[in-house]
């Protein structure tokens, strides 16, 4: 049987093509994701060899993350115009130049422009939102939220495979020989790319709308402007555990394997609560799922708080945040698709992350720099609890309906 998109541009595939290009789309996304999970098992030891201060790796993730999510849009947009080939080529050429560049920093300067500026871009072009607009064009609407869970929980599943492995390789080799090895694994990302995209067509240059005219409609979108502010919070609250979290174990006293193994977990539950995510966005309301994980953040986190510390309680907390962790991701994605169409998926969603990012920023820097200032995270902590209660009340107004039937019911 064949499955077929709305898209004049896509690409028609048999359920046997879908499982070969959602396997692609994994495997981009766990060795983009995987590799870029494992970053906080660095701020120790090349802070303590480089003699720098907290603040300073934390700006430099902080500045990865911001350039990641301004460079979302660009990249969603060159997808969507002339193939998400093109892209995840130069993305991922631009992903082994920065962690080259990282490795051979000597000056947070050189930390900055390496981790921050160059491994941000080719996030930008390597992760979701691009690999998200090919799969808008090969997948039906029917089974989109869960082909996007489904990739999600791949990236998942390489945050928990990376970290155990990146930890074994810094044991091994050094933090420096380690990103070595990973500039070597993000040049993989060029032949999948090239596996995942074969044949797909770009869309044709003047077309039915423009990109300024979607552009223009969504922003006119109470739903649209309301995810962009909600996805704020993802970006705030998953960046500063991912970065501060096995740091802020080890001021407790617990040992570098508490922390590695609490990444770990995350990882690996969060392939769980990514699948069932896109699971639940196909069966129940995408803005209730969205709502309900958000809230459930904060609650996860108050309790952890409020716990005694123990190994337990860390590898419980880690488990629940786990299956919150990128379970936002393939809803967001799914819910713009489904509102909007997917002939502008990549830039839209791209504008959405970019919001993620901003939080994202904000999350590992203010982690770093009010450590600094007050010796404790605790009022980082409090800020992610409130901002996820926030978010939870940002997207329960959220309608759902499709821009064309909203007009077939207007007419």
């Amino acid at each position: 049987m064949t499955m077929k998109t709305r898209t004049p541009t896509s690409t028609s595939t048999t359920d046997r093509t879908l499982f070969i290009v959602l396997a692609y789309a994994s495997l981009i996304v766990c060795v983009a994701m995987g590799i870029r999970h494992t970053f906080g098992l660095f701020l120790t030891p090349m802070s303590m060899e480089h003699g720098w201060n907290r603040e300073i790796f934390s700006f430099a993730m902080a500045l990865q993350n911001l350039m990641w999510g301004m460079a979302q849009p660009f990249a969603g947009w060159l997808a969507d115009r002339y193939g998400a080939r093109r892209v995840l080529w130069g993305a991922s050429l631009l992903y082994v130049a920065g962690l080259l560049g990282m490795a051979y920093a000597a000056t947070g300067t050189g930390l900055a422009a390496s981790a921050g500026v160059l491994i941000g871009v080719a996030q930008s072009g390597t992760t979701y939102s691009v690999v998200f607009a090919a799969l808008g064009k090969l997948v039906p609407d029917a089974r989109r939220a869960w082909a996007m869970g489904l990739v999600a929980a791949a990236g998942s599943f390489g945050q928990f495979l990376m970290i155990p492995v990146a930890s074994g390789l810094i044991g091994g080799m050094g933090w420096f020989g380690t990103l070595l090895v990973f500039a070597a694994g993000a040049f993989l990302i060029v032949p999948l790319g090239g596996m995942l995209t074969r044949g797909l067509v770009p869309n044709a240059a003047g077309a039915g709308q423009t990109a300024k005219q979607a552009l223009s409609e969504a922003m006119g979108e109470k739903s649209y402007v309301l995810l962009v502010a909600g996805y704020f919070v993802c970006g705030f609250q998953v960046v500063f555990i991912g970065v501060h979290f096995p740091t802020y174990l080890l001021d407790k006293g617990m040992g570098p394997e508490i922390g590695m193994t609490a990444l770990a977990l995350i990882g690996l539950f969060n392939v769980f609560g990514s699948y069932y995510a896109g699971h639940l966005g196909a069966r129940l309301p995408k803005r209730m799922v969205l709502a309900g994980i958000y809230l459930a953040r904060s609650v996860a986190i108050s309790l952890f708080l409020w716990a005694p510390l123990t190994p337990m309680s860390v590898y419980l907390f880690s488990a629940v945040i786990g299956v919150l962790w990128l379970s936002t991701v393939p809803l967001t994605n799914a819910l713009i698709a489904q509102v909007f169409g997917v002939r502008y998926l990549g830039m839209l969603t791209g504008l959405v992350f970019f919001s993620h990012q901003v939080g994202s920023f904000l999350g590992v820097w203010l982690g770093g720099k009010l450590f600094d200032a007050t010796g404790a995270y605790d009022t980082v902590w409090g800020i992610c609890i409130l901002l996820g209660v926030l978010s939870a009340l940002v997207h329960l107004p959220i309608d759902e309906r499709s821009l064309e039937s909203r007009r077939a019911a207007m007419a």
